[in-house]
């Protein structure tokens, strides 16, 4: 066994590694960018090296500085995460010749999965059943549209080299074809260094279900059942759970002899992932095969009880499975929520800045936290925005959603936007419970985007409850007596409707009665707290609070809901004042995100049509086009392509 690894990754995974090796005995070296000289994952290795600027091309994805960082350190082995350098065969074979083990596949395995195309062909050939397409690279927007014409639309545009989402657009006519080709050609120049594309036939009301696989280097291949990875936004995955709702054993029996059978035809070892798409109907097509850990992997790690990580780092000491096909077992159901740092109001418009406040749920039975970042940690436009993951395990697919959304009330981040109450919303809607699950489930179920969610009548009178009561301690810290009566009346207005309430204190908690039904809240909650955990008449409640001039911000169960609480003379005269009109903005155009001006469209004079392109912004490594929303004509630029631009900062300006 090792007596020392190098972790060429950072962030969640790269502390995700680091706390497999500590368990087994082993010491880490974490390598880091400039930016990241603060971060975590360097706070828990052993020893760390950094690795050159911010911009991971000069830092993360340098071969030469990671093999350097190895001898320097005397590291034996190098476990490389996921993304980065993680199915670089150059990375493999540079380290083989230092005499430095890679924690996972063979090169040519790597090379072999890593190439879409190729990948297709091998699968073909090992009798794996595969999606219709065209692997032949394709010159241009021109033959992009001919060959998805003989295809049939709708069809997906792939890059070859993708991953994580990015390089793939759907094109429904020939229009869609040629923009798409383009788009996806760009961000897979930009995001891998090769711009190949293939077109293949999109399966319509598709399910993505991936099979867990393990080799060693002695001839055994096991499949450690599947992952239902359908909750997408963008082809990136949001939600994963284990098992999947659809599979049932013969169709799991069947995916994972399919998966086993394509990793022994390129002689796989290792940990690795072969992607499915499958229908309603358990038809199931081969995607492609991730040849290394997965985000998604500690679903899969809490229904079978294996350190998918550890076996890792034991293939590559040498050792064999001591695990046969017919000794994995599936206990209980695991749910995994991936907490990104965007805006989901701003079409999820990445978030850059400080972590101000960062509470996570408390780790225990049922519960996993999978982070990388504590509170003041910095989140940089240089890489990937995932902040953490939230799992959780229980007996039925039911309660680990239950759990799931006590986790996500109580999961507090302040300082940046995030995607929380999105991730609640979905996780609440009737089909998700249901686990009638695609990858349009997004799109379906949030045709117009995300404008918060929609607040029931039981919680929405539980939330003006709790904004009284918040009020309430608020006064009580500077009243002269606890019993001073004009502690006890408050108007709570809500989206423009007063409630009136009165709050009185009573033996072990406080009596609410007025424009709600009485009820009896119980709660510790102090001012300054940023959770409340009480009870409303014996029912368990935890809500995020944060104080905003006269009320309060609550966010519960993916609602955000603004309040004022008022003593009920002020809340006459407040109704009285006029409403503040917000200026118009709508001609300009401005940033929806932090990003680098990649490219401005038009010109000063020049006319434009609604639904032109206008500007193209990147931002971590997606390309984002921005059109225009209504006919004009542009005045003044107030930006030029390669300047970096803050949220909201504004572009250019139609007449």
């Amino acid at each position: 066994m090792f007596d020392k690894i190098l972790i060429a990754n950072r962030g969640e995974i790269a502390c995700r590694i680091a706390r497999s090796a500590r368990k087994m005995g082993i010491e880490t070296v974490a390598v880091f960018s400039e930016a990241d000289r603060g971060a975590l994952h360097v706070e828990m290795a052993d020893e760390a090296v950094c690795i050159g600027p911010a911009a991971s091309s000069e830092s993360y994805l340098v071969i030469d500085k990671i093999v350097a960082a190895c001898k320097e350190t005397g590291a034996q082995a190098v476990h490389p995460g996921f993304g980065f350098l993680a199915e670089n065969g150059a990375f493999v074979e540079a380290l083989e010749a230092a005499g430095i083990v890679f924690i996972g596949p063979p090169a040519g395995a790597l090379r072999a999965m890593g190439d879409k195309i190729e990948s297709k062909r091998l699968a073909a050939e090992a009798k794996v059943t595969t999606v219709p397409g065209h692997m032949d690279l394709i010159a241009d927007e021109g033959e992009a549209a001919k060959i998805a014409a003989q295809i049939g639309y709708p069809v997906m545009i792939k890059a070859s080299a993708g991953g994580g989402g990015k390089g793939m657009r759907i094109a429904r006519d020939d229009a869609e074809a040629r923009d798409g080709f383009r788009s996806a050609r760009n961000e897979a120049r930009v995001s891998f260094g090769d711009e190949r594309i293939f077109i293949e036939k999109f399966i319509e009301q598709p399910r993505h279900i991936e099979i867990q696989v393990l080799a060693d280097g002695h001839g055994n291949i096991i499949h450690l059942g599947e992952r239902e990875c359908s909750i997408q936004r963008r082809h990136q995955k949001v939600i994963e759970e284990a098992p999947s709702p659809l599979l049932d054993a013969k169709t799991r029996a069947a995916m994972g002899a399919q998966a086993v059978a394509l990793a022994r035809a390129v002689d796989y070892r290792s940990a690795g992932t072969v992607e499915f798409i499958a229908d309603n109907k358990k038809n199931f097509y081969f995607l492609e095969m991730n040849t290394r850990i997965q985000v998604e992997h500690p679903v899969t790690e809490l229904v079978t009880g294996l350190d998918i990580v550890e076996w890792m780092i034991r293939v590559a000491a040498g050792e064999k499975l001591p695990l046969r096909q017919k000794d994995v077992k599936q206990t209980g159901w695991a749910l995994e929520a991936r907490v990104y740092a965007e805006d989901p109001l701003r079409n999820f418009m990445p978030s850059i800045g400080r972590l101000v406040r960062y509470r996570e749920p408390a780790a225990g039975p049922g519960l996993r936290i999978d982070s990388g970042v504590t509170e003041g940690s910095e989140i940089t436009m240089y890489y990937d925005p995932m902040i953490a993951k939230v799992v959780t395990h229980g007996e039925t697919r039911d309660a680990a959603i239950r759990q799931m959304q006590t986790a996500l009330d109580t999961f507090y981040i302040r300082g940046i936007n995030h995607n929380m109450s999105f991730l609640a919303a979905v996780i609440g809607k009737d089909r998700f419970r249901d686990g009638r699950l695609t990858t349009d489930f997004i799109a379906e179920e949030f045709p117009d985007g995300f404008h918060e969610a929609e607040v029931p009548a039981m919680a929405r009178e539980a939330m003006i409850v709790v904004a009284a009561f918040l009020q309430r301690r608020v006064a009580e810290r500077t009243a002269t007596s606890a019993s001073d009566p004009r502690l006890n009346a408050w108007v709570v207005r809500l989206d423009g409707d007063s409630h009136a309430l009165e709050v009185r204190p009573e033996e072990g908690g406080y009596q609410v009665t007025g424009a709600v039904e009485d009820c009896v809240v119980q709660g510790d909650w102090r001012p300054g707290d940023p959770l409340f955990r009480g009870r409303i008449d014996g029912r368990d409640l935890c809500v995020q609070v944060e104080r905003r001039g006269s009320g309060f911000l609550l966010r519960h169960g993916g609602a955000e809901i603004a309040v004022q609480v008022l003593r009920p003379r002020v809340a006459e005269l407040a109704a009285r004042m006029p409403e503040k009109i917000p200026p118009d903005l709508s001609r300009f155009l401005l940033s929806p995100m932090p990003g680098l001006l990649a490219k401005l469209a038009v010109e000063t004079g020049q006319e434009v049509e609604a639904g032109e392109e206008l500007a193209v912004v990147e931002a971590m490594k997606m390309e984002n086009i921005l059109r225009a929303e209504r006919d004009g004509t542009v005045v003044k630029l107030h930006a030029k392509a390669g300047d970096s631009l803050a949220v909201d900062q504004i572009i250019l300006e139609f007449s």
